[in-house]
């Protein structure tokens, strides 16, 4: 090989490597991007409820009746013009520490790639990774992430469940308003008939109450009225240790429940574990969890027969499809919390037979409404999450603000 040829060898070279270095620097700064985020307006609202509600934390004396529910709206708009709406919420105290850490970080959004949604969920994460990555820092950052894939799905035209990929277009639902302990036996009865005739799949109602023998009566009570075969869940809300719990799953088990929600202290994986070993009845937790680590300790351990993940607790939508990717594969039963709105297109997309939550607290918040007929929520046509905020919603807002090219 001459001299020469070897030179315009290593030319070439170079000048390939150079090329390729300023194409992959202009991948990073996004130049394949098709639009960028514009603004960002954040909001903290107080949702009031009609009655204050009480469960077994209450009667425990750990907690006090809850009056109303903090919640935290992010509405994204890109330079397009799509705009995307998510939520985070607080019941009781945290509320306001959201979104001040909202505040804090929602300029790290503006400009970004809408839909690069994984790379800004780990950005803003590291924004504030000195205050933690679960909690109430990631919870901020939820509202952003639901936004975002609301957003994404809006843009495809399609319901988020299609966009995920859904697995069924309903998924059975169950109600838990009308079942808690600050109603009375009676009140209860008259729920759950209020609730079979609006068209739900399955009733729940607390139990964890100091005095046990009150929890099975109450049980015994609704079973009767329900009959043998409609699905019953129960939820103790963490207020049972690991003794009470296995003698009270074993009484319960004459009423074929669907499962026992929150036996334990939630972060008791082997003590769910032990349970879900030795009683038939299904068991059920997850909801006060607020990463993918802890939910991957509950799965390896074996601590359930549902995972409950709450998507506005975990972080967002992005680390919930973690979660649900850890349970498909440990073939696990999933029953998200709360936040019907969010959950069922999550729960349609599941592989494993899920079940959703039906609340018809947040309905004010929201212009849309969601059909439930034959046991089963339907999952709506409208792209997106397929829901806007409503008048009341912004007549509740106590704080709002916002950034970048509108501010």
């Amino acid at each position: 090989m001459s001299p020469e040829s070897t030179f315009l060898d290593r030319t070439s070279a170079t000048e390939t490597s150079a090329v390729n270095e300023r194409h992959f620097s202009a991948l990073q700064r996004g130049e394949a991007s098709v639009d960028r985020i514009a603004s960002v307006r954040i909001s903290h609202a107080i949702l009031p409820l009609k009655t204050a509600i009480s469960d077994a934390k209450v009667l425990t004396g750990r907690q006090k009746p809850m009056t109303e529910i903090a919640f935290l709206f992010a509405e994204i708009t890109t330079e397009s013009g799509l705009e995307g709406v998510g939520y985070g919420y607080s019941k009781r105290a945290g509320g306001k520490g959201q979104y001040a850490h909202a505040r804090e970080i929602a300029p790290d959004l503006i400009g970004e790639d809408p839909n690069d949604i994984q790379r800004i969920w780990t950005k803003l994460v590291w924004s504030g990774a000195s205050v933690g990555r679960s909690g109430l820092s990631t919870q901020a950052i939820a509202a952003f992430d639901i936004a975002l894939w609301d957003l994404k799905a809006k843009r495809a035209g399609l319901p988020l469940a299609k966009l995920l990929g859904a697995h069924r277009d309903s998924v059975a639902c169950y109600n838990t308003s009308g079942g808690f302990l600050s109603s009375s036996i009676e009140e209860v009865l008259e729920n759950t008939s209020a609730a079979i005739a609006s068209g739900i799949g399955g009733v729940k109602i607390k139990v964890g109450q100091p005095d046990t023998r009150i929890d099975l009566r109450r049980v015994a009570a609704v079973r009767e009225h329900l009959g043998e075969d409609f699905p019953l869940m129960v939820d103790a809300n963490q207020q049972w240790n690991r003794s009470t719990a296995i003698r009270m799953g074993r009484k319960l088990e004459e009423f074929d429940l669907t499962w026992i929600e929150e036996p334990l202290d939630a972060y008791d994986a082997e003590g769910h574990a032990d349970l879900a070993r030795e009683l038939a009845t299904p068991i059920a937790t997850g909801e006060m969890l607020t990463s993918t680590a802890e939910h991957a300790e509950l799965i390896r351990h074996r601590s359930v027969d549902f995972i409950q993940p709450d998507a506005p607790r975990v972080g967002g939508i992005t680390p919930f499809l973690k979660i649900m990717s850890l349970g498909e594969h440990a073939r696990v039963r999933m029953a998200p919390h709360f936040a019907m709105e969010i959950h069922l297109h999550l729960a349609a997309a599941y592989e494993h037979d899920p079940w959703v939550e039906h609340f018809e607290w947040l309905e004010p918040l929201f212009n849309e409404r969601l059909e439930i007929a034959d046991g089963r929520m339907i999952v709506p046509a409208r792209p997106g999450l397929g829901f806007s905020l409503s008048e009341q919603a912004r007549a509740w807002t106590e704080a709002t603000e916002r950034f970048g090219s509108s501010a």
